[in-house]
């Protein structure tokens, strides 16, 4: 998808010049001719990105983007100022008042095209986050797993999902269910560090899912080390009666009592050792059913994927 960029100055001569650069770089471009202008159009269709210059009539640069991060709509969309105003007090000003970067006339337009585009992966990268556990979500996993296969490397999809976790968070609430779901994303990627994986990507897809893309030869490894490591530490986010008894008692609705057994982990793996995988959706679904065959057998446990294409 081509990024929109919408850049506002009162100089026709340097909106022309910063349009004609940004779209040779793939990007498509809208202009505004002050700041009320600009607030307008970013309103109406919200940009990617906006490069905003500082003294402009009607409304300046620093007015328009004080009313840009007041509205939802606009709040989160990275801001440029651009301006003839060098003064750190006027960097600052900017700064605090939500700018993403800084740079001052009279600019090189290669420099801006490169800020721009930095300020937008890292705000990809950002958005693309979990806030819970700080792993890489659904996008990310999927340019993962998409580069693995265009550039022919041997890989290991490891798919995990929490069982019985309904129950714990039910039981406890759900800020000690966010515990155990960190303390999840902490076995996955201190399982890689310990077994000195190299290049290793951990994904945290939601919820109680994660995934894990590390070397084809390291797979059986790698689901013993997480699973030993999640049995090894789960008990210690329980009450110590439940620890001791080795369930929780949650009450249903109808006022009936049923016993869950301490949460576990079950990891399904799908490897290009035996098996070509030709698109990431092939590899998430061989992942996927395996990981449904694990959570038959009680316990924390993982099954590969050894069938024959």
């Amino acid at each position: 998808m081509t990024d929109r960029v919408l850049v506002a100055d009162d100089d026709p001569d340097i909106l022309s010049v910063v349009k004609v650069n940004f779209e040779l770089e793939g990007f498509e471009v809208e202009t505004a001719v002050d700041g009320e202008d600009a607030l307008q159009k970013a309103t109406a269709v919200p940009p990617n990105a906006i490069v905003l210059d500082i003294m402009m009539p009607r409304m300046d640069g620093l007015t328009a983007l004080h009313r840009l991060r007041a509205q939802a709509s606009t709040a989160n969309i990275p801001i440029i100022l651009l301006t003839a105003r060098g003064l750190p007090e006027d960097r600052v000003r900017g700064l605090e008042l939500g700018a993403d970067d800084y740079i001052t006339k009279p600019f090189d337009i290669n420099e801006l095209v490169a800020r721009v585009s930095a300020v937008l992966r890292r705000t990809q990268a950002a958005r693309d986050l979990s806030p819970l556990t700080g792993l890489p979500g659904n996008f990310r996993i999927t340019r993962e797993i998409e580069e693995r296969i265009h550039e022919g490397r041997s890989f290991a999809l490891v798919h995990g999902d929490l069982d019985n976790f309904k129950a714990f968070n039910d039981h406890y609430g759900f800020m000690r269910g966010d515990e155990v779901i960190r303390f999840c994303a902490s076995c996955l990627t201190t399982a890689a560090t310990t077994l000195g994986i190299e290049d290793p990507f951990i994904g945290h897809i939601g919820g109680d899912d994660f995934v894990a893309i590390i070397p084809a030869g390291m797979a059986e490894a790698y689901c013993k080390e997480v699973v030993e490591r999640f049995d090894d530490g789960i008990l210690d986010l329980y009450d110590t009666a439940d620890a001791l008894r080795g369930y929780i008692e949650v009450i249903d609705r109808r006022g009936e009592r049923y016993a869950f057994p301490v949460v576990s982990l079950s990891l399904g793996v799908a490897s290009t050792e035996v098996r070509e995988m030709n698109t990431q959706w092939e590899a998430s679904a061989v992942a996927v059913e395996m990981k449904e065959f694990a959570k038959k057998q009680p316990g924390s446990t993982y099954r590969i994927d050894r069938r024959l294409a």
